[in-house]
C-alpha cells in the first residue's frame, strides 16, 4: 500500500469505476461513490478482484441530492481521518427538464452544485491531509457553454446540450476559483477532459443524436484511455504543485477564454454558495 486514499464520485462505471480500478493497481485505499447499492457493490467485488487490492469501500449517495451529500462527507470524515485525493467524476445529461427534490435542474445539481458542495464539506479534512489533490472532470463541450445567470436552472428554456455544456465550463470555473482560495495551503484543484468516451452517458439522446452517438462509438476512447488523465493527476509527482490547470491527454492546455473570467468564476461560486447553503467569507 502507498497509503493514499482516494474518494471517487460516480465510481460504479464507465470512467469513474476505471480510474478506481487503475488508482486500485497502484496501492491506492479507494472509496466508491455510487448513487446504486447493487452496482457500486458489483464494482466494488470487480475491482477487488481485478486489483489484487482489498482496500475498497463503498459509500452509497445520491449526488442530486444535497442532504446526501452532507451524508457522504459527515460519514466519510467520521470513518476516515485523511484523504489524499478527491476525484468529482459523476455527471448526467438530462433530455427532458428534471428538478431535484430540492427543486433545482438535475444537470446543474449533479454536474456542479454536487462537486461544489463535496468539495467544500471535504476541504477541511483536504487541508489537514495536504499535499492533497482535487481533480474535476469536465469535457471539451465546455468551449461551448456560457453561465446564464438569468435562467442558470434552465427552466424558461431547457435544453440538454446547453445545459450540459452549462455545467462542465462551470466545473472549470469552480477549479480555477478554487485553486486561487487555495494557495498557500498545500491543497491543489485542476480539471480535465477525458476526451470522447465509449461509455453509456448519451444514453438519453434519441433520433439523430442517438444515430451518431453510435455511429462515432468506434472513434471513441475506450473507458480505460478515458481514466487516464484523471489517474495522472492523481499520481504525477510533477503536477503536484500545480494548481487551477486545465489538462488534456496529461497535458496542460488552455481552457475557453470564459474560464479565465474571474468575475464570472466570482459570481458562479457566490450563486453556488447560496443555493447550497456553504458560507462564503469573501
Amino acid at each position: 500500500m502507498n497509503n493514499k486514499r482516494v474518494l471517487i464520485t460516480g465510481a460504479n462505471a464507465g470512467i469513474g469505476k476505471s480510474t478506481a480500478l487503475g488508482l486500485a493497481k497502484t496501492g491506492f485505499e479507494v472509496v466508491l461513490v455510487s448513487r446504486d447499492r447493487v452496482r457500486g457493490a458489483t464494482a466494488q467485488a470487480e475491482i477487488i478482484e481485478a486489483s489484487g487490492n482489498p482496500h475498497i469501500d463503498l459509500f452509497v449517495a445520491d449526488l442530486a441530492s444535497q442532504e446526501e451529500i452532507h451524508q457522504l462527507a459527515d460519514r466519510f470524515t467520521r470513518r476516515y481521518p485523511r484523504l489524499d485525493v478527491l476525484i468529482n467524476n459523476a455527471g448526467v445529461a438530462k433530455k427532458e427538464y428534471t428538478l431535484t427534490s430540492e427543486g433545482y435542474e438535475m444537470t446543474f445539481a449533479v454536474n456542479h452544485l454536487a462537486p461544489f458542495l463535496l468539495t467544500n464539506l471535504l476541504l477541511d479534512i483536504l487541508r489537514t491531509s495536504a499535499p492533497s489533490r482535487i481533480i474535476n472532470v469536465s469535457s471539451m463541450v465546455h468551449k461551448w457553454g456560457m453561465i446564464n445567470f438569468d435562467d442558470l436552472m434552465g427552466g424558461v428554456s431547457y435544453d440538454m446540450d446547453k445545459a450540459y455544456n452549462q455545467s462542465k465550463l462551470a466545473n472549470i470555473l469552480f477549479t480555477k476559483e478554487l485553486a486561487r482560495r487555495l494557495g498557500g495551503t498545500g491543497v491543489t484543484v485542476n480539471s480535465l477532459e477525458p476526451g470522447m468516451v465509449a461509455t453509456d452517458f448519451g444514453r438519453e439522446y434519441t433520433g439523430f443524436k442517438a444515430f451518431m452517438n453510435r455511429a462515432w462509438r468506434v472513434f471513441m476512447k475506450s473507458p480505460e484511455q478515458g481514466a487516464e488523465t484523471s489517474i495522472y493527476l492523481a499520481t504525477a509527482p510533477e503536477v503536484a504543485e500545480l494548481s487551477g490547470k486545465h489538462f488534456v491527454n496529461k497535458c496542460p492546455v488552455k481552457s475557453s477564454s470564459a474560464s479565465y473570467d474571474l468575475r464570472l468564476a466570482g459570481q458562479l461560486w457566490k450563486m453556488s454558495a447560496d443555493l447550497t447553503g456553504i458560507i462564503d467569507h469573501t
